[in-house]
């Protein structure tokens, strides 16, 4: 068996199914995302969001289906495609006791990335914490360590960003300088793929916005052709009948313009 060569998709999926016992997490999710662009995840609590990313970031296996991420099949070449992921969220995967420069030496040591410390100096740089190198995680805000949280996540120059609620807990100030680092990104041409409670901050960001309800994706539209408003409306009308308690069924998938 040979290393299947990147595809013209970053992130592909074909009936991929979760379940947890007899309950149902996911149910035949199939994906194709291009490589560069940016994709923002929304749906109620329960909808799946953290769920599809943690078997994207190689973290949870599927029940069923196939999944690709740069061309690489998980089944088949999980610990190649982890070099080519970053993943990161609102539970930061740091070491508290540990500076964020020890904890980028870790995880750098533990992905074999090449010239290490310029990397980390460039790193801590980028997310404004190079004057609180030697500082305890524990003593930094939390804006500060999600930022930290990121420069983890893109150590080892993944091609594939994950990012699973990265604003939750953070101050409108926090969550504008996290948006500059994720804008950032995105300028980079790398994939970024987040999960979000916040539609018009994660619309921004994002080339298509994607709608999770009940496991299932029942709605993906491009963000360039709606205004804000339109796409507010869409949510309302594919999402939040179901935040609300309402007891509406599940909404017939609508899928618009995919790629």
């Amino acid at each position: 068996m040979t290393l299947e060569a990147a595809s013209e998709w970053a992130v592909q999926t074909e009936g991929l199914r979760k379940t947890f016992g007899h309950i149902s997490v996911l149910r035949d999710i199939n994906l194709k995302i291009p490589h560069h662009h940016s994709v923002t995840i929304v749906g109620p609590n329960g909808a799946g969001k953290t769920t599809l990313l943690r078997i994207l970031a190689t973290l949870t296996r599927p029940s069923a289906g196939r999944v690709w991420v740069d061309g690489l099949d998980l089944h088949d070449w999980r610990t190649q495609a982890c070099r080519r992921i970053g993943f990161a969220s609102h539970q930061l995967m740091l070491y508290l006791d540990l500076s964020p420069q020890e904890n980028l030496r870790f995880y750098g040591r533990m992905y074999g990335v090449p010239e290490l410390e310029p990397r980390i100096a460039e790193l801590l740089a980028q997310v404004g914490l190079g004057d609180r190198r030697h500082d305890p995680v524990r003593t930094l805000s939390r804006g500060m360590q999600q930022r930290l949280s990121l420069a983890r996540a893109i150590l080892h120059d993944p091609r594939v960003v994950l990012l699973d609620e990265p604003y939750t807990g953070l101050d409108p100030r926090a969550a504008d300088a996290l948006t500059a680092l994720l804008r950032g990104l995105l300028a980079q041409g790398r994939t970024v793929l987040m999960t979000t409670h916040d539609l018009a901050r994660g619309a921004e960001l994002a080339d298509q916005v994607l709608m999770l309800v009940a496991g299932q994706v029942t709605l993906q539209v491009r963000t360039a052709e709606l205004s804000p408003q339109e796409l507010r409306e869409l949510y309302d009308r594919y999402v939040a009948p179901t935040t609300r308690g309402s007891g509406a069924h599940t909404p017939r998938r609508r899928t618009k313009d995919r790629p």
